[in-house]
């Protein structure tokens, strides 16, 4: 990946070095032709060859964080489970009921 980017970039100096010295060429001339040439097309060929590994990172980042909270509400869950009362699973009805609040006519 990196070779061609610094191939092209290579190109695109030698060309900016040309018109530099060019009897018809300018030193702004050089400098334009070495941005529109050379950095410009490269930054964006960069940037679009560089996609999977932003997005494998991203994905690896979110995973970290992802493992992260669950061993967080593993342990949270842990300690309310040891808080908690295990549920009613008989028949009898719980001590713990709760009275029904009717709504008056």
């Amino acid at each position: 990946m990196y070779l061609v980017l610094i191939a092209w970039i290579y190109v695109a100096l030698m060309m900016a070095i040309a018109e530099a010295t060019s009897p018809v060429g300018t030193l702004l001339g050089a400098v334009v032709t070495f941005l529109l040439y050379g950095l410009l097309p490269m930054g964006v060929v960069g940037y679009i060859m560089g996609a999977p590994s932003r997005r494998r990172a991203i994905k690896a980042k979110e995973a970290a964080e992802r493992a992260q909270s669950i061993a967080a509400v593993g342990t949270q869950t842990t300690v309310e489970n040891e808080n908690s009362v295990a549920p009613n699973t008989h028949s009898e009805a719980s001590s713990r009921s709760v009275a029904a609040v009717r709504k008056e006519p």
